[in-house]
């Protein structure tokens, strides 16, 4: 296993008065695509919001590159080289496809090449590019969204169920854009509940449950254990082919 780009030790977050992360042990490794997989309510998504500073962990660590990200603001982390695609997308509709990537580029400068190769991974993004993103499909607001969080370099990416409600078809489109950003040695923390996705994209893997992580190693290993599926998701990712 490659050395750890990201590692949380003891983390707990509160919200309000609900303790929902409480003390959670993750080591995301570098150059690798992590699955983060666990039943509804786990802290998956809490997880992600707290390393990416959109809330505050009350306890434990959270070090990147050798950063603590404890006391660091949002936009402190995000230009560490952490990106985030959050589960409700966080596109601006008024705004035009074009507008919505430049606010995501270094400076608000687009370049060309790498906006190039995201088209060729994206292609709707070309037919819509002047067009408000309120007008695209549900599948390509996400393409939007994931494509603002490569639109730059990263040293991560966080992205949070990226194929939840989207058509089989755009699945697979998402699945093989994933595993050309794989490619390119970029760091991936990823949650999802799509286990045909999980199992296609996974290098890693950690599970979730009621706030704390319950197992960690090999996605393929998981995958080739349904027993251990069972136990610890309450099925089988063959199920879900």
């Amino acid at each position: 296993m490659a050395e750890p780009l990201l590692r949380l030790s003891g983390v707990h977050t509160h919200i309000g008065r609900y303790h929902i992360l409480q003390g959670v042990d993750l080591v995301v490794p570098e150059g690798e695509l992590t699955m983060l997989l666990g039943r509804n309510g786990a802290g998956k998504t809490t997880t992600l919001r707290t390393i990416m500073g959109l809330w505050r962990a009350s306890a434990g660590t959270l070090e990147f590159a050798g950063n603590d990200l404890g006391p660091l603001a949002t936009p402190d982390i995000a230009r560490l080289g952490v990106g985030y695609v959050p589960e409700n997308m966080g596109v601006f509709a008024g705004l035009t496809v074009r507008e919505n990537m430049t606010l995501a580029a270094r400076e608000r400068v687009l370049d060309r090449a790498r906006l190039d190769w995201i088209f060729s991974l994206f292609p709707a993004l070309t037919k819509f590019w002047a067009l408000p993103a309120g007008h695209l499909s549900g599948g390509q607001k996400q393409m939007l969204s994931i494509a603002r969080a490569m639109i730059e370099p990263r040293r991560l990416i966080l992205i949070d169920e990226p194929s939840k409600g989207l058509a089989p078809a755009i699945v697979d489109a998402l699945i093989q854009a994933m595993l050309e950003l794989k490619r390119t040695a970029t760091t991936i923390l990823m949650v999802e509940q799509n286990f045909r996705m999980a199992q296609a994209l996974g290098d890693s893997v950690a599970v979730m449950d009621d706030g704390r992580v319950v197992h960690s190693g090999r996605m393929a290993a998981l995958a080739a254990d349904s027993a251990l599926q069972a136990r610890l998701l309450g099925l089988s990712l063959g199920a879900h082919q």
